[in-house]
């Protein structure tokens, strides 16, 4: 357990925790520590809080002696994105997915690329006010097919992401995570008894990158990685961004490649990023293709089966090939999905192998059905 070595913040007279604010709800994730302090245990931050105070993420904050969530049906960002955008390949490719998030976060990286929301101080500002019924009924009505909660991490609004998830699963809608998934164990198993996919940002595969780069610890991140692959039916993908310099070397791709193939096996599609400049981290270059091709090329030679390369143009890094004949089983140009060669039952239309994945119903042709 990390207890937050940051200044916590109290609360302004303008922003509210009163019970009576809809936006304000209790939690359970909490305990009450000898000193009279009460101590959060939804993240390995382990906020411990006085009367009046907010924890490092900002929107839970300790109010009439009990932990509560500030930012329930306030979001931030809603958009109908392709699934691929997530990025999720092996996820119903090719349909949309209706993605939103709230202010603030439990990490504090200096590379965040959605800082002005997710360290946003104004909870109630600049937000769209939606319940989770409202929601869910939007992604419907605009033919989405799952809801992603995103931008910030869903771990700091995890009551607000469950009930939405509830919320579409009674209008057969899918929910996915996008998160760093620095969460502690109860936190966790409720979390995820709500998703259907996630895809984790594995941010590097060291304990000095976690500390210096985001304010937390690697640790945390790999028990949640475990516990969806072995404790849970949700569909998960990686993302690692790679900086230049900082976790793109050729020892530590080795470790995280093999680690993921060793304990969360050959079909977990590996999605690695480029960097561009942004937040605190300005003064590093720009990720070029040929890292991202080198990690690839390392991460089949460990034996993934499904590696991919984002945030630059490279259609070959990805396109989903069959590990057995080689044949491309999913060609995309972006985010945009050009041909599919799968049979309705998910396998290649060469040799049969399945592809790893949640598929949505297929034509013999290898098409989506409507």
């Amino acid at each position: 357990m990390l207890e937050s070595n940051f200044l916590f913040f109290k609360m302004k007279k303008t922003e509210s925790t009163a019970l009576t604010d809809p936006g304000v709800v209790p939690t359970r994730y909490w305990q009450l520590l000898p000193d009279s302090r009460i101590q959060c245990t939804v993240c390995p931050r382990a906020c411990r809080l006085q009367e009046g105070q907010r924890g490092w993420c900002f929107v839970r904050a300790r109010a009439e002696d009990q932990i509560v969530m500030t930012s329930h049906g306030r979001s931030f960002g809603f958009a109908i994105d392709p699934i691929e955008k997530k990025p999720l390949y092996h996820f119903f490719p090719g349909s949309t997915i209706l993605s939103f998030g709230t202010a603030g976060c439990n990490l504090a990286c200096k590379f965040c690329q959605n800082w002005h929301m997710s360290r946003s101080r104004a909870t109630d500002r600049q937000m769209t006010v939606a319940t989770p019924t409202q929601i869910a009924a939007a992604a419907q009505k605009s033919g989405c097919r799952s809801l992603a909660y995103t931008y910030n991490d869903p771990v700091v609004f995890m009551e607000y992401a469950m009930e939405t998830a509830q919320a579409g699963h009674a209008l057969g809608l899918h929910s996915v995570a996008v998160t760093a998934g620095y969460m502690q164990d109860a936190a966790r198993e409720d979390f995820y008894r709500h998703m259907d996919g996630a895809n984790v940002d594995l941010k590097a595969f060291s304990e000095r990158f976690y500390h210096r780069f985001c304010g937390a610890a690697l640790q945390p991140v790999l028990e949640t990685l475990l516990y969806i692959r072995q404790q849970t039916n949700v569909w998960l993908e990686i993302t690692t961004l790679l900086i230049p310099g900082e976790n793109d070397s050729d020892a530590e791709l080795a470790s995280l490649t093999q680690w993921v193939a060793e304990h969360l096996g050959l079909d977990t599609p590996l999605h690695f990023s480029a960097f561009h400049p942004a937040y605190r981290l300005q003064d590093k270059p720009r990720t070029p293709l040929s890292t991202l091709v080198r990690a690839r090329n390392m991460a089949r030679q460990n034996g993934l089966r499904y590696v991919y390369t984002g945030n630059l143009r490279d259609q070959e890094g990805s396109t989903t090939r069959c590990h057995v004949c080689k044949q491309p089983l999913i060609i995309r140009d972006g985010y945009t999905l050009l041909e599919m060669h799968l049979t309705h039952k998910g396998t290649c239309t060469r040799c049969h192998t399945p592809c790893a994945g949640r598929f949505a119903s297929l034509s013999d042709d290898g098409q989506v059905k409507s």
